[in-house]
């Protein structure tokens, strides 16, 4: 992984277009060749970002953009849907790589893990007609616990927890706004999953568009006395 902090200046161009001004700023270069844009703020989610597959490219400053005071212009394509995030470098102040190995993933808990399985094998609690894609599907900023599709054959990205709370539902948020960026998934719609969820997740996840599913732990397995409900 490269880690860059660098005074620099970003923009998207493709389906949306979006500016970034000038600013310090850490660019993150994954060995995926994925690139994302953080701030000094805004928790782990990025000002923008880049997934794979994509290319980066590397180049010098024509003189229009050097007189302007930059120094380098890093263009990063996907290549999928030819999308561009332009990164134009003013100064470098911090530029370092480092091996990070293979990583063994996320190890959830036996219930977590138990739960996303059963849900997985009853995908029917999320609605008539809904279909598994998988489980685990892949992102560039990590795994999606359940990828579905709805009778509709819309894409539906479903996050597990036991205990939901408001960090739940902005990972799942990141994972759309991610996923909604695919031409081979979007539109993506999300359901947050738990045997519990805070109420202010669930104010929070309503007003995002996000369903609630609560699921009964001991009805999922068939024991008496649970039952599961879609708010």
């Amino acid at each position: 992984m490269r880690l860059v902090i660098a005074r620099c200046s970003v923009d998207y161009a493709g389906r949306l277009s979006a500016h970034l001004p000038l600013a310090t700023r850490l660019l993150m270069l994954k060995a995926d060749g994925s690139l994302l844009v953080h701030s000094d703020g805004g928790s782990y989610k990025p000002l923008n970002w880049m997934s794979p597959p994509c290319s980066i490219e590397m180049t010098e400053p024509d003189e229009e953009q050097a007189s302007a005071g930059i120094t380098q212009v890093w263009t990063v394509t996907q290549k999928k849907t030819q999308d561009k995030l332009i990164v134009s470098l003013y100064e470098v102040i911090a530029d370092e790589s480092h091996d990070l190995g293979v990583d063994p993933g996320l190890v959830k808990d036996g219930v977590e893990a138990h739960l996303q399985q059963l849900l997985a094998e009853q995908i029917e609690l999320l609605g008539d007609g809904h279909t598994l894609v998988r489980r685990e599907y892949m992102t560039a900023i990590g795994p999606v616990d359940i990828l579905a599709r709805d009778d509709a054959g819309a894409s539906v990205a479903v996050e597990m927890k036991r205990n939901a709370n408001i960090d739940a539902v902005e990972q799942l948020t990141r994972y759309l706004e991610l996923m909604n960026r695919d031409p081979h998934l979007r539109p993506v719609q999300g359901v947050l999953a738990a045997q519990t969820v805070a109420p202010q997740a669930r104010t929070l996840a309503e007003d995002r568009g996000i369903r609630v599913l609560v699921l009964d732990y001991d009805a999922m397995r068939g024991i008496e006395g649970g039952h599961t409900r879609l708010f």
